[in-house]
């Protein structure tokens, strides 16, 4: 396992530290010790939109139905739960029965890491983060190339997200070119743990593939009883729309259902290609595809954990391009959250994505604009950290990006404490006469938790910038992967 400390660098004739200096400093050890309670919550939907939203998909579902391929959980629907199978081969499912395997769908979520600690927790009110796992390329954190990911990149992700102090749980980013087919979703969950403890994210493209993956995580666990005690890994998969589910679909969600391993269920959607293009049609959609797939797993295991949510992807329909960075993006993930978590299912949203090929300006204002909303969705996870290329390019630079971002994300997302100790009318009254509120025990007791420290982005004068080089964020970015790769 690699080494997670970081050696501090030192720099010849460096001027005396000041004070603030100092108190800085020891506010970037404590801000990675832990995330704070998320209080603040924006909601695209309220109760009585999110009940049209579900009166929408129980209609979906009972009067257009889904097609579902596997034959074995086609018979058991049909035969045991009045499932109804029309001349249109499309499966209606009733209300009730929707509702009686929504009923059991477990409302929190835990993940552990190798060692057995908790990572993530979907019961408290703090946000796990992790990257994106799709990308087909790779921006080279040191040429600034485009080009096809291999299984090093997926090493270097890896150690990244074991050192990243806001990342709870690893993924790949991008898929290994060098790696057979057939191999590459296995070496890519075997090279993830062997270069990070922490939980991951994986992805197996078939029945068979899953099983390989599942005796790998079951070796790592001691056994698929001790697997299903302390999961460390969350599979993703999902439908097809429009209201389609495969047959390798169902078999991995079945098989991980007995398993009892996490899965995140939910479609990828294309807003006016595959789905209705207006914001509320896609979710309902969406989310009455994900909830057939709820209804499959829990009828195999009840109280199997799983999770949903968006993968409303929209499109630029000028030119067919997905839009990461759009804000319908964020109103499809955040009316979704609201929808899952009224049903009672834990969800996740996407953020720290851009459509720009680089890590550039609109990376960045796009990533800082979709993780400040993303923390307000009030989802147990954040996914997707790391996209360029409206997904299909995965970037070091964005991820690390990413990370500092949760810090600010989650300072602001904890909102406002009124209690008496906050509002400080003690305070006021001792230190306002002379003026003493910077050495007052109420500042120094608080002052690591009220404020925000960067490690990467600038706040000192221009002068003391100067002095240093006048490096500019994307420079100071790489001399941290230096750091921590090289």
């Amino acid at each position: 396992m690699s080494e997670i400390a970081d050696k501090p660098r030192r720099r010849a004739g460096r001027r005396k530290s000041s004070r603030s200096e100092k108190l800085i400093r020891k506010a970037h050890i404590a801000d990675i010790t832990q995330l704070k309670d998320q209080v603040l919550q924006l909601k695209v939907a309220d109760a009585e939109q999110v009940g049209r939203i579900h009166a929408a998909v129980l209609k979906i579902l009972s009067e257009i139905g889904v097609v579902l391929e596997h034959e074995a959980a086609r018979t058991m629907l049909t035969a045991q739960y009045g499932c109804r199978l029309g001349n249109d081969g499309y499966l209606r499912m009733p209300p009730d029965l929707v509702e009686r395997a929504l009923a059991t769908v477990p409302r929190e979520i835990k993940l552990y890491d190798l060692n057995g600690n908790l990572r993530v927790d979907t019961s408290n009110r703090i946000t796990s983060y992790c990257p994106g796992h799709n990308c087909v390329r790779i921006l080279d954190r040191k040429t600034g190339a485009l080009r096809p990911c291999t299984l090093d990149d997926i090493r270097e992700t890896a150690i990244l997200c074991e050192k990243l102090p806001n990342l709870s749980m690893s993924c790949s980013l991008g898929y290994p070119s060098d790696i057979p087919a057939e191999d590459e979703a296995v070496e890519t969950v075997r090279t993830l743990f062997e270069h990070c403890s922490k939980p991951a994210a994986v992805l197996a493209h078939d029945e068979h593939i899953q099983s390989r993956i599942l005796k790998h995580l079951s070796d790592l666990s001691g056994g698929y009883d001790n697997l299903a005690e302390k999961p460390v890994a969350l599979e993703l998969m999902g439908p097809i729309s429009p209201l389609r589910l495969p047959n390798e679909f169902c078999e991995r969600v079945i098989n991980a259902a007995r398993h009892r391993l996490p899965i995140v269920c939910y479609p990828a959607t294309f807003p006016g290609m595959s789905s209705p293009i207006s914001v509320a049609g896609a979710i309902a959609q969406s989310s009455a595809e994900a909830v057939a797939g709820i209804v499959i797993h829990q009828l195999t295991e009840p109280g199997a954990p799983i999770l949903s949510g968006s993968a409303v992807l929209p499109m630029d329909m000028r030119q067919a391009d997905l839009a990461y960075g759009s804000p319908e993006y964020m109103l499809n993930g955040l009316g979704a959250a609201d929808y899952f978590k009224s049903i009672g299912v834990p969800s996740w949203v996407g953020a720290g994505c851009s459509d720009s090929h680089d890590f550039d300006a609109q990376a960045a204002a796009e990533a800082g604009a979709n993780m400040a909303i993303a923390a307000l969705a009030g989802t147990p996870f954040v996914h997707n950290l790391g996209f360029l290329s409206g997904g299909r390019t995965g970037s070091l630079e964005m991820l690390t990006l990413c990370d500092e971002l949760v810090g600010w994300t989650n300072q602001m997302a904890a909102g406002c404490a009124t209690d008496a100790d906050s509002i400080a009318y003690d305070v006021v009254k001792r230190a306002a006469p002379d003026n003493s509120f910077l050495t007052d025990c109420h500042t120094q007791d608080r002052y690591l938790k009220e404020n925000w420290y960067p490690s990467l982005f600038e706040r000192s004068d221009a002068d003391a910038w100067l002095e240093k080089g006048s490096v500019d964020l994307r420079g100071r970015i790489r001399a941290k992967l230096s750091e921590l790769l090289d």
